[in-house]
């Protein structure tokens, strides 16, 4: 169900609160531009901000935009694992395709830990559960062995999000987890090594920007293209840089917003970025075509 390119989407905000007119809007282009599946409420989505019920409403919207044109992962993890339950069950009500659940972050469990809080959740609903592990963020780092047990004895463990960077991890896994596994990147300059070791696709911060620049590449790469995909790497490469310039998702927020789609607005503790960053990102926007192409439509 799940390959190519999938956008982690920014929550947008207007005045403090949740904009939802702009989400659905986002969420209605992103489709348009061809993008593979969707992401709400993870990382980039400003979850760690966002009360019970907006966290909710914001998968709602997706889904019921997206209205099975492309498939929702909605991002439900916790580092309480009753409150991740919760969040899972709903998405599930509501008609999430899968939901992603991160490594509890904080807490620091072990590895023992890390699996029973996976079996918790997957024995609490009856749809694919993709494994989110990004010990830069949650400190904790699901080990291969972990990751194979998990694939092994949780019937709704589906896959995982990538976010290590490690291009040796994709490769250990595949063969650990076996060939049916589904591995997504979690980080867009690495990606194209990741196809290669057998991954599926990406969870993408840039895509928020260029859906269909990435789409194309990942599409590439699903045919086993790297001719293609190579050359669309080199081209993207700058604005897969520049959305980490400064902590995400501001750099993306900011971009999208140039987009006309959204305000560029954060809730503390994140803060706008600097002015020499948007000058940076202006740039990358204006060398891509994506600002001319956006203003001339």
């Amino acid at each position: 169900m799940f390959q190519g390119s999938l956008t982690a989407l920014i929550t947008p905000f207007r005045n403090g609160a949740l904009d939802e007119a702009a989400f659905a809007r986002i969420v209605d282009w992103q489709i348009a531009e061809g993008i593979h599946g969707l992401v709400p409420v993870g990382t980039t989505g400003e979850s760690p901000t966002l009360d019970y019920d907006e966290h909710k409403r914001v998968i709602e919207i997706c889904v019921e935009t997206a209205r099975k044109r492309v498939p929702v992962m909605a991002g439900t993890g916790s580092n309480s694992t009753d409150e991740a339950i919760e969040l899972s069950q709903y998405a599930e009500k509501i008609g999430a395709d899968a939901v992603l659940i991160v490594t509890p972050y904080y807490n620091k469990p072990n590895q023992e830990g890390l699996f029973q809080h996976f079996k918790a959740i997957n024995d609490a609903i009856n749809i694919p559960i993709y494994i989110y592990n990004i010990p830069g963020r949650s400190v904790v780092d699901m080990s291969v062995g972990t990751m194979a047990r998990c694939a092994k004895e949780l019937k709704n463990v589906a896959g995982v999000k990538d976010a290590t960077a490690n291009l040796a991890r994709p490769s250990q896994q595949r063969a650990a987890c076996g060939e049916k596994f589904c591995q997504l990147s979690g980080e867009d300059g690495t990606a194209l090594g990741f196809m290669a070791h057998g991954g599926r696709g990406v969870i993408s911060v840039a895509s928020n920007v260029a859906p269909r620049l990435v789409s194309q590449m990942q599409s590439a790469l699903l045919k086993g293209d790297f001719k293609t995909g190579l050359a669309m790497q080199d081209r993207l490469m700058p604005l897969f840089e520049i959305m980490f310039c400064e902590t995400n998702p501001a750099p993306a927020k900011y971009a999208v917003s140039r987009l006309g789609l959204c305000t560029a607005e954060m809730r503390l503790p994140m803060v706008p970025l600097s002015e020499q960053s948007k000058k940076a990102i202006d740039t990358v926007l204006k060398d891509l075509g994506l600002v001319e192409a956006k203003a001339a439509e």
